[in-house]
């Protein structure tokens, strides 16, 4: 450890950190069990970040216990994990208004092309993740980060207002299949808006605190990391257990089973006709 160098402001909580691994944990437990179930392999990405949410908390509980004393490994391994896992629950995201956009026949009515929509938005949402990730460690790419992160939200606001306008368009000028009650398409529209919502507010927050720099009030303050990362991350994950894409993926013939109710029940499902 360099001279002088201090990896927080305050002695990091190792109960807050205890209570999200818990939570994360049984989370991804639940969400492994419906993708093996379901296979709807479109959800891996938000699996693997729900893996580092809950990694991330454990550097976390770490380095509270080592505290005043803190050691470059935990706080990397928080650092980096919790920085850029949200970038792999919006990954997910994208996939799901792709696949909402094709159950309902509504590509008209996208500006996007469907072959093109969640390609753009994977690779500006994988370009954030890699420049973060080489970046989160290092003091002297604090810069790089706010310019990851600044993509991100930027990338997130163009995407929601393609969600949006899809969503009007089809409201004026709905497709047979987007009137159809055998096609819930529209909870899952609205799940991916409450997810989004939060993924959105978190790396404002985020984005907030690296302007800010080491001295600001965000990152001085441990309060905030709970408040706007670790319980939105965890809504989200919750949302994708409540809401999971599998039905999606079996009504579009992808999967034969899907996940419903609270996400432990799981039925045959047969392609819309």
């Amino acid at each position: 450890m360099a001279t002088g160098w201090t990896a927080y402001a305050y002695y990091p909580s190792v109960g807050g950190a205890a209570v999200m691994i818990m939570l994360f944990l049984i989370g991804v437990i639940i969400f492994t069990y419906q993708l093996i179930r379901t296979r709807a392999w479109l959800t891996i990405a938000a699996l693997i970040g729900g893996m580092f949410e809950t990694v991330g908390y454990i550097g976390r509980a770490m380095s509270g216990n080592q505290s005043p004393n803190w050691t470059l490994g935990p706080y990397i391994i928080q650092s980096t994990l919790l920085l850029i896992a949200p970038a792999l629950f919006a990954a997910t995201i994208y996939m799901i208004l792709g696949r909402i956009i094709a159950l309902v026949h509504g590509e008209h009515h996208s500006i996007i092309r469907l072959k093109w929509l969640t390609k753009i938005f994977v690779v500006g949402d994988c370009a954030g993740i890699m420049v973060q990730s080489k970046s989160a460690t290092d003091n002297t790419g604090e810069n790089v980060i706010i310019g990851g992160l600044l993509v991100q939200i930027i990338f997130f606001c163009f995407f929601l207002v393609i969600a949006i306008i899809f969503q009007r368009r089809i409201y004026r000028h709905p497709t047979v299949r987007s009137e159809s009650p055998m096609i819930p398409w529209r909870k899952h529209f609205f799940s991916l808006y409450a997810s989004s919502s939060l993924i959105l507010i978190r790396s404002i927050v985020r984005f907030i605190e690296y302007i800010q720099g080491q001295e600001g009030y965000v990152i001085t303050h441990e309060a905030f990391i709970y408040v706007f990362d670790a319980v939105p991350m965890f809504l989200v994950l919750c949302i994708l257990i409540r809401f999971h894409p599998s039905e999606i993926n079996g009504l579009l013939g992808e999967s034969r089973v899907a996940a419903v109710g609270y996400g432990l029940r799981f039925v045959d499902v047969s392609p819309a006709m």
